[in-house]
């Protein structure tokens, strides 16, 4: 299993590459939570998300072999994005099944770095076994968005740099979909601020973190309805999921409603572009803004890439 330890390496990994991405304040969301809340924006990373970090480092690590036969990812878009990215600056191909209603800006994107993109029914069919089928055909490595040992320690360094700089926290609140961002964070968090309350914050048409946590095991669930497409994920990852059972203080769930009152705060208040999926840490805070009064608090701003008519309709019109 990953460790801080392997974080620490992922950082150096990246030091250069990655952006060191901003810590920005809000006295106006200061005020309404009563704490100090601290925003680490991803949404201002290479590639729009966080999901650079772990593709980069996944695929540093791979064999001269393997960088020369390609690698393939399945992704609904930042995923996808990120891999496409780090296999431009790598020198090597990649291949990306996306769902076909992926955000069009997403798609675009990842044809933009170099991608072949290959699409699917997400409601149809089963993207890993499509994607495994379709790597071992054309002897690719394989690079999944969360289950994997060096992406979740890639990850892991969002949390790492936002502690380094802002000093230890009584709160963090991270994203969670298949688990890559939250387990990466739990290794970070427990490592620099050890006394930290941690919370996974998922979609409430998404519940499978917090059923597999409340389990004990990983519980799969249908594709999930919601506007938090890069949390539309169906079960955690094996890896995330170890991590998560024993080091995550709480998992809860919020409404797509609640997202887009994020968005409108980042974009009127912050002066940011964030997708719904990046402001699910947000809603978690301003859902549990009575337990955090006078701590220091950590949120994970996860990505912002979303279609900008998409933005428009959702923080003029809300949730249709």
């Amino acid at each position: 299993m990953p460790t801080f330890a392997d974080v620490e390496a992922a950082a150096r990994g990246l030091a250069g590459v990655a952006h060191r991405t901003p810590v920005v304040t809000s006295r106006t969301l200061d005020d309404t939570v009563g704490a100090s809340v601290f925003l680490k924006c991803e949404n201002l990373q290479r590639g729009g998300a966080f999901k650079f970090r772990g593709a980069y480092t996944a695929l540093s690590r791979l064999s001269p072999g393997q960088r020369a036969a390609g690698v393939l990812a399945y992704s609904s878009g930042n995923h996808a994005q990120a891999v496409a990215l780090a296999a431009r600056e790598l020198g090597t191909a990649a291949t990306i099944v996306m769902p076909l209603d992926a955000p069009a800006s997403k798609v675009a994107a990842t044809r933009g770095y170099g991608a072949e993109v290959v699409t699917y029914d997400r409601y149809r069919v089963d993207r890993e076994e499509l994607a495994a089928g379709l790597a071992a055909e054309r002897g690719l490595a394989l690079i999944p968005p969360y289950d994997h040992p060096d992406v979740l320690a890639g990850q892991g360094t969002a949390t790492m740099e936002l502690i380094e700089e802002v000093g230890p926290l009584d709160a963090l609140f991270v994203c969670l979909g298949g688990g890559g961002l939250l387990s990466g964070a739990i290794l970070a968090a427990r490592a620099l601020s050890p006394g930290v309350r941690i919370l996974g914050v998922e979609p409430e048409a998404g519940d499978d973190g917090l059923r597999s946590w409340r389990a004990g095991e990983i519980v799969h669930i249908d594709v999930p309805r919601t506007i938090a497409d890069g949390a539309q994920t169906q079960h955690l990852g094996r890896y995330p999921f170890a991590i998560i059972r024993e080091g995550v203080d709480e998992i809860l769930t919020v409404p797509d409603a609640a997202l887009v009152d994020g968005m409108r705060f980042m974009a009127s208040r912050c002066k940011l572009i964030v997708e719904p999926t990046g402001c699910l840490a947000l809603a978690g805070v301003l859902a549990r803004r009575d337990e955090l009064t006078g701590k220091r608090v950590g949120v994970i701003v996860s990505g912002g890439n979303v279609d900008l008519d998409r933005f428009a309709a959702l923080v003029t019109g809300g949730v249709s």
